[in-house]
């Protein structure tokens, strides 16, 4: 792959009486939008600049340096693509030791060093800003961090040393650790602020005009920026063992990035740069060459690329201008739905439902839920009155009959659905969408008795809407590509990305992951223990346990699927008498007291409800493991084979943003390729 070289544009900055600040302005010539990122070439000619630089301050021709980038970007680090090639651990090193061997030269020059980040500064980008002595950043920059654990590496260019030196090993952890493990959280500038990375947020209107100003503050000795007391070595010992816990309880050893990076900040507490970068060195050589980052940079182009671009959308410009949406429903998924459309779209939200106090409660929640983002300084008020004023409700099916696309979002039931269909159909326009947000059921079926059929689609948002980034859009034979191309629009205008799916039972997601839940039921039942089962997943990394996942969906829902799907789909989603006498005790998989999370622990006593089929032999973890992995691959086969999605890169991308699958295992089909249980 062709290096896109970033330039180091040096240009001298007359600071009044106090001299010259050598500016050095990283360029790709690719467009705003393009970030910067540095491949061998780029990294030489950065250090070049900087080697020049050096050579002038020492002879006293200038009096600071500063870095800054284009609008939108400052730096976003090591180019991935490249990185991928690399097929040696020596090769992979030389990327490593590039690194660490320019920012030195920056961080050691004799003057002070100033970075200006007004755009995204992610993994090396940000590396570089911490090599520096002070940064200011933009008020308007969103994206700040070190997500290469996310990405199946370390940080490898002096993070791991810098940042708990600047900002103390608790908020170290939080940046290079726990961040990436939350679906690459990044950082606003008010929070890089927060923890110490930035030493001045400046307004994004004049910021390097007033950045510079900055700089001259600090030379004058007029603006001494504050510095965090070290972490003491006792500490972050703690700090770090409580974060591998941490780790482990989420990863239980499935990658080795964050366990990497977790030694590599213990070591930064008690020893010197060049044994920390060496180590560094070390730790990235390997892990550029790991199963796990190739896997990762695969997932990335998928969320990256295709997500941007979904494979089998019709051409935008046949979708249906969308200015006012019906809700019919008034429940806890049509609330969220009225919610992010009206925050999104900006557009008039009415939800209608059967009585005056479950569209009071609908609304209700609507309310609350953007007093909540208030509150935590994540919506003003004047947005927050906005949004409250577009949404409405209703007991009136004929107040829907304005909108130009209606929903439906009532209880997943095909004959309550296909009831609701019929009724709005003889209110709703002649043009509108009609769409349904079903996560099993067949939209054919549901719109099988209707006039027009063929202006019906299916738009599945996934729970929680307001956090879940996927949208299955669901054409049947009869859909139209207007209605289609719509479902599409709607999807990019609430920011989610789409995948097209064909009509057919579950879909892709729930597809998969109830075919995952049926195989760990019917091992139950054929005599596994639930301590066994608990623990026979592990090894995928999953974001949480089949038992944690059964309680989060809600025992009743995932029988009512279970039971759904193998009328459609047959025997191999199996009967779980187990199951359904827990439903009927209403008894929980999981201990917990307000609500169940991922880290809920099992309730080993469930075992008594399951065993039905024990004369079958149950297996051990490896055992159960493998078969989830051939069950999950035959489902893969079958769903390709049916056409369900265009290629196999959509299952993959389903299932990493409807499911949480980790970036490290690079989608299903790579995981299930490398396990040997998919060709």
């Amino acid at each position: 792959m062709t290096e896109r070289i970033t330039r180091a544009l040096v240009r001298d900055v007359q600071l009044a009486d106090l001299g010259t600040l050598a500016l050095i302005t990283l360029e790709n010539g690719a467009g705003p939008t393009k970030p910067i990122t540095f491949g061998p070439e780029g990294m030489a000619e950065l250090r070049t600049a900087l080697e020049q630089l050096s050579a002038r301050a020492e002879a006293g021709e200038i009096v600071a340096v500063g870095v800054t980038g284009k609008q939108f970007h400052f730096a976003a680090g090591a180019d991935l693509h490249q990185a991928a090639q690399l097929t040696t651990p020596e090769a992979a090193r030389q990327i490593a030791e590039m690194g660490h061997e320019t920012y030195t030269i920056l961080a050691d020059l004799p003057v002070p060093t100033f970075a200006f980040v007004g755009g995204v500064a992610l993994g090396g980008g940000l590396e570089l800003a911490l090599a520096c002595d002070y940064r200011t950043v933009s008020s308007a920059v969103r994206g700040i961090g070190l997500p290469e654990v996310f990405l199946g590496l370390i940080p490898g260019w002096g993070g791991t040393y810098h940042l708990p030196r600047l900002i103390g090993m608790a908020n170290a952890l939080q940046v290079i650790i726990s961040n990436p493990m939350k679906q690459n959280t990044q950082l606003k500038s008010a929070q890089a602020g927060e923890l110490g990375i930035a030493d001045a947020v400046i307004d994004s209107a004049d910021f390097l005009a007033e950045s510079i100003r900055f700089a001259s503050g600090v030379l004058r000795g007029e603006i001494t920026p504050p510095r965090r007391e070290p972490t003491s070595a006792d500490e972050a010992h703690e700090l770090i063992s409580a974060a591998r816990e941490q780790v482990d309880a989420r990863l239980h050893g499935a990658a080795p990035a964050a366990y990497r990076a977790l030694d590599l900040l213990e070591l930064s507490a008690t020893s010197e740069r060049a044994e920390c970068f060496e180590a560094e060195n070390q730790a990235l050589a390997e892990l550029i060459c790991s199963p796990e980052f190739a896997a990762s940079v695969y997932a990335f182009d998928l969320t990256s690329r295709r997500a941007k671009n979904p494979a089998g959308a019709p051409d935008a410009d046949q979708a249906r201008p969308v200015r006012s949406i019906g809700i019919a429903g008034a429940g806890l998924m049509a609330s969220q739905l009225a919610l992010l459309f009206a925050r999104r779209m900006q557009v008039p939200v009415i939800m209608r439902d059967l009585d005056t106090e479950r569209t009071e409660r609908g609304v209700g929640y609507v309310h609350a839920e953007l007093d909540k983002l208030v509150g935590k300084g994540r919506m003003g008020d004047a947005e927050a009155n906005r949004v409250r004023s577009l949404v409405s409700g209703t007991t009136e099916l004929s107040d829907l009959a304005q909108a130009d696309l209606v929903i439906e979002a009532v209880f997943e039931e095909l004959s309550v659905k296909q009831q609701v269909f019929a009724e709005l159909e003889q209110v709703i326009r002649p043009d509108a969408v009609l769409a349904t947000n079903t996560s099993a059921l067949s939209i054919t079926a549901m719109s099988s008795g209707l006039a027009h059929p063929e202006r019906v689609v299916g738009i599945h948002f996934f729970n929680p809407v307001a956090q879940m980034p996927l949208v299955e859009v669901i054409r049947t034979e009869s859909t139209d590509d207007a209605a289609y191309a719509t479902a599409f629009a709607v999807a990019k205008a609430c920011r989610k990305s789409a995948i097209a799916v064909a009509d057919a039972p579950g879909f892709v997601v729930n597809r998969l992951l109830v075919r995952l839940l049926g195989e760990v039921l019917g091992s139950l039942e054929d005599g596994t223990e639930v301590a066994v089962a608990d623990r026979a997943l592990r090894p995928m990394g999953l974001p949480m346990g089949p038992f944690q996942l059964l309680q989060l969906v809600g025992p009743a829902v995932a029988g009512h699927v279970l039971d759904t799907l193998r009328e459609q789909l047959g025997d191999r989603y199996p009967t779980s008498p187990g199951l359904e006498q827990m439903i009927a005790d209403g008894a929980p998989f999981v201990a917990f007291e307000s609500r169940p999370s991922a880290a809920s622990p099992v309730d080993e006593s469930i075992g008594r409800y399951f065993g039905s089929r024990a004369e079958a032999g149950g297996q051990d973890g490896a055992g159960l493991l493998t078969r989830v992995q051939q069950a999950l691959a035959e489902e893969t086969q079958l769903m390709l084979a049916e056409g369900v999605v265009a290629e196999k890169e959509d299952i993959d991308l389903g299932m990493i943003l409807g499911a949480g699958w980790p970036f490290h295992l690079g989608g299903i089909t790579p995981y299930l390729q490398r396990a040997g249980a998919l060709a």
